[in-house]
């Protein structure tokens, strides 16, 4: 494994994160869940990131469980807060102060521990003064039930108003979670600028864009059993901008350049999001405890310029670039 700081903090966290949304808590039975965060624990991953809104918190308690009896200074647990949580009354979401106040305790209890390394704002609030959502954040740093605080899917001036305030307060706003990967390059332009000059990484999710980076899905062909694409959860929503004949026609074309490297289609991808300097993590997630120990092979892994090359020539305009993205796939105003 492979390690790098996470921003300009001296937080070194682990470059393959294991992440558990959509898997823990509702895809996978605790005990598969269990045994691929002790498969992710053996190849050297000492980071995991979850969220109290994933599976509506049973996903923090089955990672509280898997983690039972690891050394606790050893491990880096990141949670988030924002979506509706619990029974989804009018407090039950978004960044006000009363909702992170009590989240943060909630999720602590779930996950068995005192603190998280970091806390993250999983989205922006557009409802709440983001004054009061960072005041919120430095009272919990505090006391500290949180080492350091990040925010997933915010613009680049987002970014820039809530670090900003975070020195203000006396803490300094180190992360950024977004989408990223081959297909989708939406922060290059903005995000990723601002948050060098900041001093602001990346842990990036989806880095196999929900499984199509993998090559499972080919033309004509009905979606594996069990796979993203036939998940009625929430997989299947997440993936249908992905599942059109041009996208998965150019992923095939990918295998050559993959197969030269000796890497699987799915260890290209996430090597491939790992070649920015920016991201610090590559979050992964499994239904198995195989496919940690495969994605975990992409630590490491220096991909030649010729075959970036090679990469951006096979897709070509299917790539997303459009930085506005980030704002058009966020949420307007709390959701319900």
């Amino acid at each position: 494994m492979e390690f790098r700081y996470l921003g300009s903090s001296g937080l070194k966290i682990s470059e393959i994160t294991y992440g558990n949304w959509l898997t823990h808590g509702s895809q996978v039975e605790n005990d598969i869940a269990t045994q691929c965060v002790h498969a992710a624990l053996d190849v050297g991953i000492t980071s995991f990131d979850t969220a109290d809104v994933y599976a509506n918190t049973k996903a923090e308690s089955v990672l509280g469980d898997a983690l039972k009896g690891q050394r606790r200074e050893s491990l880096e647990i990141f949670t988030k807060v924002y979506w509706p949580t619990g029974p989804r009354g009018h407090n039950d979401v978004g960044l006000s102060r009363k909702h992170i106040m009590e989240s943060i305790d909630g999720s602590l209890t779930r996950l068995q521990t005192d603190y998280v390394d970091l806390y993250q704002a999983h989205r922006f609030d557009t409802e709440t003064p983001l004054e009061e959502t960072m005041q919120a954040f430095a009272d919990i740093v505090r006391q500290g039930k949180a080492l350091y605080i990040g925010v997933s899917e915010w613009t680049a001036a987002q970014l820039r108003a809530g670090h900003a305030l975070s020195k203000e307060l006396g803490f300094n706003l180190i992360s950024s979670q977004p989408q990223y990967s081959m297909l989708w390059r939406v922060i290059e332009d903005e995000v990723v600028p601002t948050s060098r000059e900041l001093g602001i990484g990346q842990i990036v999710w989806s880095p196999v864009a929900q499984g199509v980076l993998t090559g499972k899905y080919k033309v004509g062909q009905t979606p594996p059993a069990g796979s993203r694409a036939t998940d009625l959860k929430g997989g299947a929503d997440m993936i249908s901008r992905f599942m059109n004949d041009d996208v998965l026609t150019r992923v095939q074309k990918l295998e050559p350049i993959a197969a030269d490297l000796n890497l699987s289609m799915a260890q290209l991808a996430v090597a491939w999001v790992l070649q920015n300097d920016n991201v610090s993590a590559a979050l992964v997630g499994a239904s198995r405890p195989e496919q940690v120990r495969e994605n975990v092979k992409a630590a490491g892994v220096k991909i030649p310029a010729e075959s970036m090359k090679q990469i951006d020539e096979v897709l070509g305009d299917a790539v997303e670039h459009d930085s506005a993205m980030t704002s058009a796939t966020a949420p307007q105003s709390r959701p319900a």
